[in-house]
């Protein structure tokens, strides 16, 4: 059967969301608690994803780039002749305590701000992991950041940095930088996909989901692609 593609406006961004996305999910999960998860490059800096991640297997990649570049194209608007270009599709797990975080892992980020980055989270996690929050950043009023927005936002945002640092916790709500826009919850075998220069954050409870047990913790597969 073709997949259940929702779309829902977030701000004014479009986020697609496959629920019920595997036919066999366990299957995927199963794969994720015998892999060899390691911790991401530069978590000790206080950088990039907060906690460990594992390849995971060719077969979620081929079956999830058939559908990502026809889906992708329809409803983003992409010129059907460019080619997907594809990062390796990797099992994520939420490691590092709140406490531990650096200042750039407590606020919103963008995943990249080339036109055609998308991103694909499939959730092998229940509900009460959270999901991901969506953002519009006060200061120059921006939910999306592209190239010709880029130097100017990083520029008031590493200044609003460094003024005052975040408190030591997971984003989630709205602050004096951030205007929180909507959120995507968590579901078992739910795929989102968005795009990469949105303005986001995983939102986590701490208490559930900082485990670096597969059946326990944050479990998701991260994907990205351009075109």
């Amino acid at each position: 059967m073709p997949p259940d593609v929702q779309s829902l406006q977030i701000g004014a961004h479009q986020v697609l969301l496959i629920d019920d996305f595997l036919d066999d999910p366990s299957a995927l999960l199963e794969a994720a608690c015998a892999s060899a998860f390691e911790l991401c490059p530069g978590v000790a800096e206080g950088k990039g994803y907060p906690g460990m991640r594992a390849t995971a297997p060719m077969s979620y990649s081929q079956e999830l780039v058939a559908l990502l570049d026809p889906l992708i194209k329809v409803n983003f608007g992409i010129d059907d002749a460019l080619p997907l270009r594809k990062t390796p599709c990797m099992f994520s797990l939420t490691t590092v305590p709140p406490a531990s975080l650096g200042p750039l892992q407590r606020t919103p980020h963008f995943d990249s701000s080339t036109p055609h980055h998308m991103a694909a989270l499939l959730y092998l996690c229940g509900e009460q992991h959270g999901g991901t929050g969506f953002y519009r950043h006060r200061a120059t009023g921006l939910q999306q950041i592209s190239p010709q927005t880029k130097a100017d936002y990083e520029q008031a945002y590493r200044a609003e940095i460094e003024r005052r640092p975040p408190p030591p916790r997971y984003f989630d709500d709205s602050d004096a930088h951030f205007e929180f826009l909507g959120m995507v919850p968590a579901r078992f075998n739910r795929l989102v996909v968005y795009s990469g220069g949105l303005l986001h954050t995983a939102c986590v409870h701490p208490q559930l989901s900082i485990s670096g047990d597969p059946r326990r913790g944050r479990l998701t597969v991260n994907t990205f692609v351009d075109f």
